[in-house]
């Protein structure tokens, strides 16, 4: 969203530069409260259900993330005949790290067997252009439905409930079009529309909370030493926090959409209701057992199972 929504390419993880951006706890292990329950299964991927558009839609380039780079529409060298991964178990120490922090929102289940019918890229290479000109359109989409639906989750924002419940229900009916309609959709002007109403959103959720909050919107926090910082209620709209130091932060009902979190240190932070913080942020961070995370969720596998004092 702008501030920034993940772009419809598999370079969310992708470079160390101070350029780059993408497009997500106190004691107690476990994810902490949330705004809500989990959300919508059709807004998680499903890989059993899709023919593996992201190992091969996708482009993403040699980096710290990927160990190898591929175009657009080149599948790949990983991926075997039953679309999937040779090496999911082990791509973090394959050096493809990158592939563990992406999240299609359901996009790839939805293009596969719904835009297509269940035809895939290899039984009908006619269509395999489309498909892969559709896949990034339709995964924005299901990343506007997922922040819509997170935002009817939060009871600070019941004044707009019929404007982000209408607009979830045009958002969902755009991705029920035909691929010709997808492929040629102004998705920048349906972005407008969202992200006008999720500002909306967050401007009444953070205002409950009392005292000062701070703004640190689109903000360049890269490297931020920010351990133990009272961010309670902060505006971190599109905030580029890669590899910031946020150990013991205080990031409760913090507006994390679009901010870059790429390595930053969590271990030990409260993010309990922070909102529109997505999966792929989380899986992108480094955490441990005392992280506290919304309850929208889940805790990645790579995240230390316990803090070391003073480390």
């Amino acid at each position: 969203m702008s501030p920034r929504v993940s772009p419809g390419k598999k370079t969310a993880a992708t470079g160390r530069s101070r350029t780059a951006r993408r497009s997500g706890p106190r004691p107690a292990p476990g994810p902490g409260p949330g705004p809500g329950p989990a959300p919508d299964p059709e807004l998680r991927a499903d890989c059993s259900r899709c023919f593996a558009l992201c190992c091969v839609a996708l482009p993403f380039a040699p980096s710290a993330d990927f160990a190898v780079g591929k175009d657009a529409g080149q599948p790949c060298g990983n991926l075997r005949e039953d679309f999937r991964c040779g090496i999911h178990s082990r791509l973090r120490r394959e050096g493809f790290a990158g592939c563990t922090v992406f999240e299609c929102f359901g996009a790839g289940q939805k293009v596969s067997q719904t835009t297509f019918g269940g035809r895939h890229w290899r039984e009908d290479p006619r269509t395999a252009r489309r498909m892969f000109e559709v896949f990034p359109v339709m995964r924005q989409l299901h990343e506007f439905l997922w922040y819509l639906s997170a935002a009817l989750e939060l009871p600070p924002a019941r004044p707009l409930r019929r404007e982000l419940r209408d607009s979830l229900d045009e958002v969902g009916r755009l991705t029920h079009g035909t691929a010709g309609e997808l492929a040629e959709l102004d998705v920048a002007a349906v972005r407008h529309g969202v992200d006008a109403l999720l500002l909306r959103t967050s401007e009444l959720v953070r205002a409950t909370v009392p005292g000062r909050r701070r703004n640190h919107r689109r903000a360049d926090l890269m490297g931020a030493r920010l351990r133990g910082a009272g961010l309670r209620g902060a505006d971190l709209r599109g905030a580029c926090l890669i590899a910031a130091d946020l150990r013991d932060a205080d990031l409760r009902t913090a507006d994390l959409i679009g901010a870059d979190l790429r390595d930053a240190d969590l271990r030990g932070a409260d993010l309990t209701g922070a909102f529109f913080l997505t999966q792929p942020q989380a899986n992108a961070a480094g955490g441990d057992a005392r992280t506290r995370l919304p309850g929208r969720l889940v805790r990645p596998a790579h995240w230390r199972p316990a803090a070391r004092t003073g480390s």
